[in-house]
Parts: structure tokens; C-alpha cells; sequence
């Protein structure tokens, strides 16, 4: 289990360097007298969207075999990265 919680934990960590909910988190902290309702917010957020994510994807594969959920979510990120290298998002 250890294991998992710290595999876990590097790729989102990893993931979640750079893009742009860290920059806008960072741009609100600047923003903000006080950095700590930016932090607890922002928190709160990847909480509640890890939650979302884990108990959406544990339903789903009731469902849908795994291999056609990563594909699909592998199609997902390479339409997302075409429609934002061409300014369409």
C-alpha cells in the first residue's frame, strides 16, 4: 500500500509542476495578502478532483475494460496538447 500512496504521489507531484493551475495558483498568491486561503484553497481542489477521478474511474471500470480507458485518455491528452498548440483552447 506504502507503495502505491508514493507512486502515486511522485506522478501527480510531477504532473502537476508547471501546468497551468499551478501558475494560476501562483498568480493568485501573488494577488493575495495572505498566501494561506490561496494554499488551503488550492488544497482543497486537487482533493476534491483526485476524488472525483478515483471514484469515477474505479465506476467506470465496472464497465469498461482498462486498456480502452487508457486509450481513450491517451486520445484525450494528445487532442487537448494539438488543440493547444494551435490556440483553439
Amino acid at each position: 500500500m506504502l507503495r502505491m500512496i508514493l507512486t502515486t504521489f511522485f506522478i501527480v507531484f510531477v504532473a502537476e509542476l508547471g501546468d497551468k493551475t499551478q501558475l494560476q495558483t501562483m498568480l493568485l498568491a501573488t494577488q493575495s495578502k495572505s498566501i494561506w486561503p490561496v494554499f488551503i484553497g488550492a488544497s482543497l481542489a486537487l482533493i476534491l478532483s483526485s476524488f472525483v477521478g478515483v471514484f469515477a474511474g474505479t465506476f467506470l471500470m465496472k464497465y469498461i475494460p482498462p486498456h480502452y480507458l487508457q486509450t481513450a485518455a491517451g486520445l484525450a491528452f494528445i487532442v487537448i496538447g494539438f488543440l493547444t498548440l494551435f490556440n483553439k483552447i
